[in-house]
């Protein structure tokens, strides 16, 4: 019998994203995020996860209706509700907003007491069952076009559940083509670029509202567990991880997302702190790290502060040497041949990288080696180094 190891991916070259109706009837109820706005794209998500994939019959009003792939019929009080509408004329003025952009079409019955909708383009994104069978509203999955997301998402000012339908939407997880992704869902704007890193103004001018929004916005869905957010000094720019997007899509376990692995994924910095007390609570003792006499490139305060980063980073990968106790460090340099391949390829007017050795030891023996890399950088014009 043959051995297979499954993959779970959300890669960006995929044109389509899958929506649980389950999270839909979960943001349908989540009162924490406002509604409205201009682009519609949490209304049209809604209207997509109540469409039938296969042709089913429905009594309403004492009419029995037809309701094909792609159609639901409902009362319009009902959508009222189901679209967190404050009347039946907001409803309607919903509906013929998605019906101008050509993406839904809508029939007032029974004096409009009853509206049937039908999602155009139905069967591009979704399969058609060709089976008579009802349609459950609260189990399974649909799918959404990304192009047809990014354009409601241009179309006008978004409210704040467009913007997290945004987010979850624009997440791409375990794909080589995003730096990130392998450590959780992270948000890509499929910029090309193949980098997560966002700034304030980029997302302002995409959701239609003002940077002192997008802040607040962020800062409340971080708040709230929908989001987390990796900022980073200066102007290289944030990172955001979805929460709880694992558990949802897959039925896998969430991740913790480590600023430190992150960093040195996106090759971004890490900032070294200069208070008094910052190795006071480190992990890696200064009397059990062992560093060469001609390794000077690297103050003793900094290295400690940089092992005890390392530290946590590898702990939380589940290297627990360095919680033990008895566990000692020794600093090396590296050979040429090691640091040779790398030396080629630094511009001439650029500071070289610094690179040794790490070893972990229990007693005296070796149990651990890893190989280290710092590359200096400029100070920042607020003191950050």
């Amino acid at each position: 019998m043959q051995n297979y190891q499954l993959q779970i991916k959300q890669i960006v070259n995929y044109p389509r994203c899958r929506i649980y109706r389950q999270f839909v009837q979960s943001l349908i109820k989540d009162r924490n995020l406002r509604t409205g706005g201009d682009s519609g794209l949490f209304y049209y998500t809604v209207l997509c996860s109540y469409a039938n994939f296969r042709t089913s019959y429905r009594h309403l009003n004492g009419v029995r209706h037809t309701i094909y792939p792609g159609e639901w019929l409902c009362s319009t009080k009902e959508l009222v509700s189901i679209l967190r509408a404050g009347s039946q004329k907001q409803v309607l003025d919903i509906l013929q907003g998605l019906q101008d952009k050509h993406l839904v079409q809508y029939l007032l019955l029974q004096n409009g007491k009853t509206i049937k909708f039908k999602i155009r383009n139905w069967c591009k994104t979704n399969t058609i069952l060709d089976y008579n069978c009802p349609c459950q509203k609260d189990s399974g999955f649909f799918f959404i076009s990304i192009a047809t997301a990014t354009d409601l998402i241009s179309s006008g000012k978004c409210s704040q559940m467009d913007i997290l339908l945004d987010l979850w939407i624009s997440a791409i997880y375990n794909d080589t083509q995003v730096q990130g992704s392998d450590l959780g869902p992270v948000v890509y704007m499929r910029n090309g670029t193949g980098s997560p890193l966002l700034n304030y103004s980029e997302l302002s001018d995409r959701w239609g509202i003002s940077r002192a929004t997008v802040c607040r916005l962020l800062r409340y869905m971080e708040e709230n567990d929908y989001i987390k957010i990796i900022n980073f000094t200066g102007n290289k720019g944030s990172v955001i991880y979805l929460q709880n997007y694992l558990s949802t899509m897959f039925q896998i376990s969430d991740v913790l997302i480590d600023k430190e692995e992150v960093a040195m994924i996106l090759n971004v910095k890490i900032a070294l702190e200069n208070k008094e007390d910052t190795t006071a609570n480190t992990t890696v003792v200064e009397q059990e790290v062992t560093v060469p006499d001609d390794l000077t490139c690297v103050s003793k305060k900094d290295i400690q502060i940089i092992l005890q980063k390392m530290s946590n980073l590898l702990d939380a990968q589940g290297v627990s040497c360095f919680r033990c106790p008895k566990a000692k460090y020794k600093l090396f340099n590296l050979s040429e041949d090691c640091m040779g391949i790398y030396s080629t390829l630094e511009p001439l007017d650029k500071t070289p990288d610094i690179q040794f050795g790490v070893s972990i030891l229990c007693g005296d023996y070796p149990v651990q080696t890893f190989e280290l890399t710092l590359s200096p950088v400029d100070c920042l014009p607020e003191g950050g180094c």
